[in-house]
This record gives structure tokens, sequence and C-alpha cells, in this order.
């Protein structure tokens, strides 16, 4: 099977071209993480409040998170291509749909639903094809093709608020939308699966002793202690880390007072860092273990909410390392998740596993926006939220340790 040819060149170096593509592809699906440059301007131009303002933001990652679990369930119909593609034009749909909102309800259905579902039908093409092209190189591959989706706000935040700038939030909102339709698809017309059984020359696949199961669909999965501690532990991660992502500029500007224009350029470089994150835990993961990689990230956020109770005006050192904490967390986060799915559960039915794990992402999303929100609102400052983060971080290294095991071989 190891002549199997990629782009007119041996699979085992055709692949990385996946790799490639797979960061272009979650650029523009991570252009997600630059919605609080859009937030001010929406703001103003639809007279709702910061809570509101927030709707689109929270609607999408939800949806984002429901529809990876579908599009995994569509993997094995459509093919990786046909996915792709479809959730590209999803994608695209919604972002130019957007720039037709008058109202942030609108914005909500057509940028949040309709948006965030496209990238969640889209979202596990990349990892599933470059899993099953990397047997050998499971997390590194995962954590360079995700880097993409984290390091984005880097790129699409810069491009936006020039836009915004330009022609205004909505209009902003069509051009990217058209512009991520085009890239998406273009980009995921060469993708597809190796043929069964390939694996990259000279390889053998390791054989564990007594534990671990080759492959588990998701009745055999959900019965395992493995797939709970894990979800719970991605609940956790996701919580802590969306929450400093949607509150980074408010909290720098409120509590440090940075100057608004000082905040919006941390956060294009956090955003370096939450695309960091996901080949260093990539290949954390890969030497250490899930569970390993997972209490590592937790000290992290610890660390990081420990650093945030205390900081105050001026502490822009102290703020600076504690969100780049949370941000390559985050990054880590998606990087640990699928290659434990991978690990713990096998690589054939690896699209619907993830699919369901996936879920925790939203439902972290959820919870951290309404702790988030329900600090500001209840006790009128940010800082209260990171109490909730600093005591879930130790829960999660308890979850990790006892649960986060490879299931025993049944």
């Amino acid at each position: 099977m190891s002549d199997e040819k990629l782009f007119g060149m041996p699979a085992e170096s055709g692949r990385w071209v996946f790799i490639a593509l797979g960061f272009i592809i979650n650029i523009c699906l991570g252009s997600v993480y630059a919605y609080s440059v859009f937030a001010k301007p929406v703001r103003a131009l639809m007279n709702i409040s910061a809570t509101e303002v927030g709707l689109p933001f929270m609607v999408f990652l939800a949806a984002f998170a429901i529809l990876v679990f579908i599009g995994g369930q569509l993997m094995a119909k459509l093919g990786p291509r046909n996915l792709g593609i479809l959730g590209g034009v999803i994608l695209g749909a919604g972002w130019m749909l957007a720039s037709q909102s008058t109202s942030i309800t609108m914005l909500a259905i057509s940028y949040g639903i309709i948006g965030g579902g496209g990238v969640g039908l889209a979202y596990g093409v990349p990892l599933a094809v470059s899993g099953r092209w990397f047997p050998d190189k499971r997390g590194l591959a995962l954590g360079l093709t995700l880097a993409g989706f984290g390091g984005s706000a880097f790129v699409s935040a810069n491009v936006a608020s020039a836009l915004i700038k330009s022609v205004g939030p909505m209009q902003t909102f069509l051009y990217l939308g058209l512009t991520f339709l085009i890239v998406v698809c273009v980009c995921f017309i060469p993708y597809r699966f190796p043929k069964d059984g390939w694996k990259p020359a000279g390889w053998t696949p390791p054989v564990a002793a007594g534990t671990g199961v080759v492959d588990l669909d998701i009745g055999g999965m959900t019965k395992t202690p493995a797939f709970y501690g894990l979800f719970l532990c991605y609940i956790i991660g996701c919580l802590a880390g969306l929450m400093a992502i949607g509150i980074s500029s408010p909290v720098a500007q409120e509590i440090i007072k940075i100057a608004p224009g000082t905040a919006a350029t941390l956060v294009g470089i956090f955003a370096i860092f939450n695309g960091a994150g996901r080949p260093i835990f990539g290949v954390i993961t890969d030497k250490l273990s899930p569970r390993g990689a997972a209490i590592i990230s937790f000290i992290i956020i610890l660390l990081s909410s420990l650093g945030m109770l205390t900081a105050g005006e001026g502490n822009v050192i102290l703020y600076v390392i504690c969100f780049i904490g949370f941000w390559l967390c985050l990054g880590g986060w998606l990087a640990i998740a699928p290659t434990s799915t991978n690990t713990f559960f096998g690589v054939k039915n690896y699209a619907k596993n993830y699919g369901l794990v996936f879920i925790a992402y939203g439902v972290g999303a959820i919870l951290g926006g309404i702790i988030s929100g329900q600090a500001k609102d209840a006790f009128g400052s940010y800082q209260v939220a990171f109490y909730p983060t600093a005591g879930l971080a130790i829960v999660g290294m308890i979850i990790a340790f006892i649960m986060m095991k490879p299931p025993k071989r049944s």
C-alpha cells in the first residue's frame, strides 16, 4: 500500500499537502475568533446592549459544535470532499446573509446558526483526513492542521478591522463570506481518504500490552469511563479558553486600563499562541499521554486564573502572560481531544466519535459565556469570572487523573 501517490508524489511526501490545505481551510473556519472586532461597531449600529451583541458569537459556537456531530454522521455518506465543500458553501452563505441583517436576531440566525453550521460541517474533514494519512504522527498532524483555526484571528481580525474602517461592518461580512466560500471550496477539491490498510512505508503500528481498543463505535465509546473523563475535561478546557477569548479586550480595557487599540493588537498576538497550542499539545499528547497533556493544561489554566484574580490597573505583563495561558490551552484542547479520541477509541469511527466528543466544546462555550456575563452583570467586573475557572481547573486535574485512561481491551 506504500506505493500510493498523492499530488504526483509518494504518499509519504504528498500527504503533507493535506496539512497545508487544512491549515488554510482552518484560517477561514476559525474567523469566528475575530468576532470581537465586529462587536463594538455592530453594537453601535444596532443600538443594543453588550450582552445582546455577544449572542451571535455564542450561537455560532453552539451551532458549530452540534453540526460537527452531524458532519461526523454524514462523512461516510458524502465523503470528505463533498462534505467539506458543502460546509464551505453554507459558511460563505451565512456570512454573506449576515451583511443584510437589520437586527441582532437576524445576525444570530445568519452568522450564528448558518455560518456556525457551515463551519461545523467542514471542521471535522481536515481532522479525519489528516488522522488517516498520519497514523505515525497523529498528534503533530492534527495539531498543525488545527493551528490555522486557532491563529485565524491574527489574520482575520486585522483584515476585518481594516475593512470595517473602510466599508463598515455589514459590508465586511459580505466580502469575507465570499472569500471564505471560494477559498474553502477550492482547498477541499483534492481531499480523500487513503485506501483501507494504507500505512507509511517502514512504519509498524505499536501494539499496546493489555490496553487499548482498536476500534469502538459510539455505542462502545459511551460505555467507557475514558469517554466521560475526556468529555468533562474538554468542557472545562473550552469553558476557560472560550470565556477568555470573549472577554480579552474588555478585561484589558476595564481592569488593566489598556487603550482599545493596544487591546486589539494583543488579541491578535494571543491568537498566535492559540494556534501554537495545537501542535504543542499535539506533540505533548503523543509523547506523554492524553492524561498528561490534560493535567498540564489545567495547571496552566489554574495559574492563569489565579494571576488574573490578583491583576489590577497597570499590570500589563501579568495580564498578557495569563491570557497567553488561556488562549494557549484552548488551542491545546483542540488538539488533545481529537488525538485522545483517536488514541482511545480508534480510527475507523473517528469522525462520528469525535463529533459526539466535540459537543463538549459547545457546552463549554455556553457555560463560559454565562459565567463571564453573570460576573459582569452581578458583580460589575469580569474579574470575578476567574474564581470558577480556577476551581474547575482543579476539578479537571482530578477527573483527568482518574478517568482519562485507555479503555481496557474487551
